[in-house]
């Protein structure tokens, strides 16, 4: 599960796209994404932005612990839209 996720990350860090990576619905397109990585059973998402064009923001990791759907809860969407918020303050900052 952690090397799946470095290697996403490394690969993002590239400008590349690693195949375990998909889109995170209702973030507009794809500057928000998600890393679906199994592990032993369960499946955890590591969730980043490449919004920015200098910089890798990773905004969330979790475990999926819902076996009915696919779908991401409601309270985790809220904490990445919180964070990614962040990063773009955090981001607008440093370019100052």
């Amino acid at each position: 599960m952690q090397r799946d996720v470095g290697q996403a990350l490394y690969a993002a860090q590239c400008g590349e796209e690693y195949p375990a990576v998909k889109a995170l619905k209702g973030f507009g397109g794809r500057a928000v994404l998600e890393i679906v990585a199994p592990h032993e059973g369960d499946t955890y998402r590591a969730v980043y932005t490449v919004r920015f064009q200098d910089a890798i923001y990773v905004l969330h990791a979790f475990q999926k612990k819902s076996k009915k759907g696919i779908a991401t809860p409601q309270r985790e969407l809220e904490l990445i839209r919180q964070r990614l918020a962040a990063a773009e303050q955090d981001y607008g900052e440093r370019q100052n």
